[in-house]
């Protein structure tokens, strides 16, 4: 209702038909209700007609699959301004350095510039809830970096799986230098012939973070040993191939958890250049 008042349409997306039928009968009768639209229905399955901009207090277990559904959107919002579980907002924003920067934090921030408004105490519902919030404001970039987002994805969930160890640690491990080269095969094999997938679906991608152990908070995960998480050597081409990138670009000594964006852009660039894939 208040956006109402200074909107010229509001789109409401709403599943639970109580509340459908509650904003409807608000409504009803008024000079508004020509100005509303209410789809009815789970908004992770619906298909968004345009919006200029997102205003929305949200269930927090749809944070991460939302956010990134509505970065997928074409043609680009302007902004969105969303409420989430005050400690999922803080990884959206989280920079370099921080302990709760994340691949969460990397891909959104590759996508869009974010930032924190403010905090909402658990105080302010009722009844309150065992948490607390915080209202972030989120602003696509347009036009998006020119680069394969599954490559990317395929990247940073590597180096974030074990984000403060260094690089070099990361890419001696034997699994690491196995699917090195199984993708430089495969990539090898059905060069030129690659499907590109549409960008909406390889963002949404993005937004994955099943299983992700970067969302974990910073547990003294540093390096023991730059080998295999067995102790073992690894006698590998890909392994001395990949080894030297990093170390010809500065990258070997260096932890995820301490890199730019700039840095992993880089990084992708060099790696995909030696003929390194990571999808």
């Amino acid at each position: 209702m208040k956006l109402l008042e200074v909107a010229k349409k509001v789109i409401a997306v709403e599943l639970d038909p109580r509340m459908v039928l509650e904003v409807t009968r608000r409504v009803q009768g008024t000079p508004y209700q020509t100005h509303l639209q209410v789809i009815h229905g789970d908004v992770l399955k619906t298909e968004l007609p345009y919006f200029d901009v997102c205003v929305a207090n949200i269930p927090y277990q749809i944070s991460s699959p939302l956010t990134f559904k509505l970065l997928s959107h074409r043609p680009v919002f302007r902004c969105a301004v969303i409420m989430y579980q005050r400690e999922f907002a803080m990884r959206l924003v989280a920079k370099t350095g921080d302990p709760l920067f994340c691949r969460l934090s990397v891909n959104t921030q590759l996508l869009a510039r974010v930032d924190h408004l403010l905090k909402v105490g658990k105080n302010n519902f009722r009844p309150p809830p065992k948490i607390d919030s915080s209202v972030v404001r989120i602003e696509p970039r347009n036009p998006l970096p020119a680069i394969d987002f599954k490559e990317w994805d395929g990247l940073i969930r590597l180096c974030f799986n074990r984000k403060n160890k260094t690089l070099g640690s990361i890419f001696r491990q034997k699994a690491v230098c196995a699917l090195m080269e199984k993708n430089f095969k495969t990539h090898q094999a059905l060069q030129g012939s690659l499907d590109n997938q549409a960008d909406a679906d390889l963002v949404m991608q993005l937004g994955d973070v099943t299983n992700d152990t970067s969302m974990d908070l910073d547990s003294g995960d540093f390096d023991t040993m730059d080998e295999d998480m067995d102790g073992s050597t690894i006698p590998s081409t890909f392994k001395d191939k990949g080894l030297a990138v990093l170390k010809e670009h500065d990258y070997e000594d260096k932890r995820s958890s301490k890199l730019t964006q700039e840095d992993f852009l880089k990084l992708l660039a060099v790696f995909n250049k030696a003929g390194f894939h990571f999808s």
